[in-house]
């Protein structure tokens, strides 16, 4: 049998977190889809508590390769320390080297993946305690881990670097138990920049998220896997996904966009239209400071923030 990564954690079957979904034993694909629903239900009965109040903690950017994520992501923390946030920037793509650098950093952090590094030994071998807690708050991290300014901090997961250094499979599990595990107080946000695609949900790293954006490029392919986002979010039990409209060239362009994710059940929060000034940041490297874009995600930002808060107020009324 090939390798498989429980979402739940589970090292082996019936030890453990496990429900006995039946999932990495499955020999047939009816049986893997009836596992799937098992586990699809019970991730969703459990996770009433990650969404109490609707607060918004733990946002998961989300889509395509290409769509520019790590744009949305960087101008969106920019938007939050802004509006007096505290925010966490989590690096879990493994091959998308740049997030730091948009950040206006100058170099990259300790990889956290430097814990289970099979060369980390004796005395030099780092603290893993702090991981291993129920809670952990953003205090808790070590420095060496972060990159700081201001209400801004950045952690990176790792990167494949080098030939033969296998999957990604044991950086997805660090960033899922850390997102799980993360206390937040009040103006704390933390920010998770994630690998292209769907296979991150398969491992269950969104798990600890209580919001999922999707960012969306004029695209076939692109509004599709916003759908797919939608309905696997909604399936490990976060039902605030929202798609961001990204790389717009006209507003014409934008409506049929619209239509084509209301269609497809995904509510959007707003559009940033092509940016010559995001695109020659990107093109040398340079932190995205001042640009046309920044304005449109702030607006962005602020309805996010004012939908959490709108139904915050409704439910304790």
């Amino acid at each position: 049998m090939p390798p498989f990564h429980c979402p739940l954690g589970a090292i082996c079957y019936e030890e453990g977190p496990c429900i006995r979904c039946g999932l990495c034993i499955a020999k047939s694909r009816e049986q893997a889809i009836e596992a799937s629903r098992i586990l699809r239900e019970f991730l969703k009965t459990h996770a009433t508590g990650r969404q109490k109040k609707y607060l918004i903690r733990k946002i998961v950017v989300c889509g395509k390769g290409g769509v520019g994520k790590s744009t949305i992501t960087t101008l969106m923390a920019n938007s939050l320390v802004e509006y007096d946030y505290h925010v966490l920037v989590i690096d879990t793509d493994e091959s998308n080297p740049g997030l730091y650098r948009m950040l206006g950093f100058s170099e990259q952090p300790t990889p956290l993946m430097k814990i289970i590094g099979r060369f980390s030994l004796g005395e030099n071998a780092p603290d893993t305690q702090w991981l291993k807690q129920n809670k952990i708050a953003l205090g808790d991290i070590p420095s060496s881990y972060l990159l700081s300014t201001g209400n801004l901090q950045f952690l990176m997961i790792g990167k494949i670097e080098d030939p033969f250094q296998g999957c990604a499979c044991s950086m997805a599990e660090i960033c899922r138990d850390l997102m799980i595990k993360l206390d937040l107080k009040d103006r704390e946000i933390v920010l998770v920049d994630q690998e292209a695609g769907v296979e991150s949900f398969g491992r269950g790293v969104e798990r600890g998220a209580d919001t999922v954006l999707v960012v969306v490029e004029p695209s076939f392919e692109s509004v599709s896997l916003a759908e797919r986002i939608r309905y696997m979010a909604e399936g490990i039990g976060i039902n605030r996904v929202r798609a961001i409209l990204n790389k717009v060239p006209t507003e014409e362009v934008a409506s049929k966009i619209i239509n084509e994710l209301i269609k497809r059940e995904v509510r959007y929060l707003g559009t940033v239209y092509n940016s010559f000034m995001v695109a020659e940041a990107g093109l040398e490297g340079l932190p995205l400071g001042e640009c046309d874009a920044k304005e449109q995600v702030r607006r962005i930002t602020q309805l996010m923030l004012d939908e959490a808060e709108m139904k915050y107020s409704v439910r304790d009324k």
